[in-house]
């Protein structure tokens, strides 16, 4: 079996690139990778990828250099959950506070893993969550 070492990129499609650049800058402190009418990639640590996809910007194939992109698209209210360290839920409670983005819930799940569940400028569901969600993290 071919082997996999991370997921690489990940995509969300928002209205407003310029008002999700600013968010996912401000809150997770993602610096722009590139970024053109179409779409912006962030950086992540640890060698991953946010792509933020204006909406209807992946309908039709993407011409590059050597082929195209196949079209993809996302609807309605997407999730994406970052991991962080154990201890840290304090400190993004009170960033998001500072931030003005309201925490919509804060779970504690049976392995001892909490999440805190907030919403992005298109409504997508982030979530932040420390070790003991799952049982391989």
């Amino acid at each position: 079996m071919p082997r996999i070492s991370q997921i690489l990129e990940t995509s969300l499609y928002v209205d407003d690139l310029a008002q999700s650049r600013a968010f996912y800058e401000g809150i997770f402190r993602f610096s722009a990778l590139y970024m053109d009418e179409r779409m912006c990639a962030m950086e992540i640590p640890g060698e991953q990828v946010l792509l933020l996809f204006r909406h209807g910007m992946t309908d039709e194939p993407a011409p590059v250099a050597n082929g195209f992109i196949p079209p993809h698209h996302g609807a309605g209210n997407l999730h994406l959950a970052f991991a962080i360290p154990l201890g840290e839920i304090p400190a993004w409670e009170a960033h998001l506070a500072e931030c003005g983005v309201a925490v919509e819930s804060r779970l504690v799940w049976p392995r001892g893993g909490i999440s805190l569940y907030f919403r992005d400028p298109d409504g997508h569901s982030l979530e932040v969550a420390t070790p003991g969600l799952w049982p391989n993290r």
